[in-house]
């Protein structure tokens, strides 16, 4: 964190109760903040209220260690699950990908294009099939393949380039790997998954033959935080694609990667942008 900021976003969760919001405003008004956006949801079954809050100076540059000390205080009063970070801050991510490029790619060209704000640091993956895109778009190809005996060794590998590289964020492009439940536990909320099917159908392997096989009529895609669970991690994000009885497996395969490229970016979005708040087993994810 930098020790200077002129933008902040908050976001957080607590039980819910009266004087919150006003709480929150007033005590950033003090500190020479104005609100630029703001979106609240109150989970009423749980009594859970969930504020993400993006901040401005108009004081010009603010210490980030006087302003977070300051918001303690209304954090302990409400006992918030909450965090405060750098509103200019750019998510370093680190892509894992096998041998379907069509969501690395997505990424790579987003982020090329300055529409995706994170820093790309990396990629990763247990084939050689995406170096070549990868350079093109000048960023690091690390090879590491994986067998069942060399697993550990292999996971232990990518923690470490997260080190190195600063990464803040594993996103599974593809990556058709399961990660270990060490792995797992590690990257908790750090890590960002696309399965190839509209949870919670169709999970595990080959997805798209199992839809082709119950005569699904839509097809989707689903980008969701990795847990110890397969395929049963926080969804963050959905999109479905119309379908007929007359598409084989082959097609449907087709079909889906556009939607599959278009969840998982949306989803690495949110994530950077710090709209996404866990709820237990859910998410709350403020789009606007």
């Amino acid at each position: 964190m930098s020790a200077k900021v002129e933008q902040l976003i908050l976001k957080f969760s607590c039980n819910d109760q009266p004087g919150i919001v006003a709480s929150v405003a007033s005590l950033f008004s003090l500190q020479g903040f104005n609100i630029r956006e703001s979106s609240q949801f109150e989970d009423v079954s749980a009594r859970r209220f969930f504020m993400r809050t993006l901040l401005e100076s108009v004081e010009g540059p603010k210490s980030f260690a006087d302003v977070n000390s300051a918001f303690q205080s209304i954090a302990d009063r409400y006992q918030m699950d909450w965090t405060l970070t750098d509103g200019k801050k750019r998510t370093k991510v680190l892509i894992a990908v096998s041998q379907w490029g069509h969501c690395l790619n997505n990424l790579l060209n987003s982020w090329k294009r300055g529409t995706l704000p994170v820093d790309i640091v990396g990629v990763v993956s247990n084939h050689e099939d995406m170096r070549a895109l990868t350079e093109w778009y000048e960023v690091p190809y690390h090879y590491l393949p994986v067998t069942k005996e060399t697993k550990p060794e292999q996971e232990n590998q990518i923690l470490t380039l997260m080190d190195e590289t600063g990464a803040e964020l594993l996103v599974l492009a593809r990556y058709m790997q399961i990660l270990s439940n060490t792995l797992c536990a590690q990257l908790e909320g750090r890590a960002i998954n696309i399965h190839h099917s509209f949870l919670p159908g169709f999970k595990g392997a080959k997805p798209y033959h199992q839809a082709y096989d119950r005569g699904v009529k839509l097809i989707g895609a689903t980008a969701h935080y990795v847990t110890a669970e397969l395929d049963e991690g926080p969804i963050v994000e959905q999109e479905i694609e119309r379908v007929t009885h007359a598409n084989s497996p082959e097609e449907l395969v087709e079909i889906g990667r556009n939607t599959e490229a278009v969840v998982l970016q949306r989803a690495v979005r949110w994530h950077a942008e710090n709209r996404v708040l866990l709820n237990g087993q859910k998410t709350v994810v403020f789009t606007r």
